[in-house]
């Protein structure tokens, strides 16, 4: 696992094997990030990763130059990996966050440019955080939510759906919130 692009470039990552993680693949990072770098300017981006595992999309961010990234894991390892390679690469940029991820929704009070969402495919209730996140004010108007998911998923019909796209047997589903004065 590295970090592809940006100040960082080809940094190893190297987390503990114990972490109950699933991490995004190299191969699928590398097909997102070339899909955001035509939708955001990665410049001062509010990022929110939820379900953060290893941190790997949330240091990718911190690499490019987001302006601010929350990390969010309720793994005590995770959120402690996540926090300590974070100060190697921009310290004082990424907070790590040790919290459910459907807590920290209802709680945070904050808001972000674009929130990506990398739960574990079999989790119950993966089905309702497009509905979740759209609607829970976190995202400003015209925010991205992208969510990571097996191809048991289909979100096509979703409120806010945008696009699909598939790297072997990762699948990512991208969601606009509305801007102002859209219906």
């Amino acid at each position: 696992m590295r970090i592809i692009s940006g100040s960082h470039r080809g940094k190893q990552l190297h987390p503990p094997s114990r972490l109950p993680v699933r991490p995004t693949t190299d191969f699928a990072k590398v097909g997102l990030f070339n899909i955001l770098n035509n939708l955001v300017d990665f410049e001062e981006l509010r990022v929110l990763d939820l379900f953060a595992g290893t941190g790997s999309i949330s240091l990718e961010f911190l690499s490019r130059g987001a302006g601010s990234v929350v990390a969010v894991d309720k793994h005590p390892g995770c959120a402690e990996y996540i926090g300590k390679t974070a100060q190697q690469i921009r310290p004082g940029v990424l907070e790590s966050v040790r919290s459910d991820a459907f807590r920290y929704i209802r709680l945070a009070g904050k808001s972000f440019d674009l929130i990506f969402a990398d739960p574990p495919y079999d989790l119950a209730g993966m089905e309702t955080l497009p509905s979740l996140v759209l609607n829970s004010g976190l995202l400003v108007p015209g925010g991205w939510f992208i969510l990571e998911h097996s191809r048991n998923y289909d979100f096509t019909k979703e409120p806010g759906f945008d696009q699909e796209r598939k790297y072997g047997n990762v699948h990512f589903s991208f969601f606009r919130a509305k801007k102002e004065g859209e219906d």
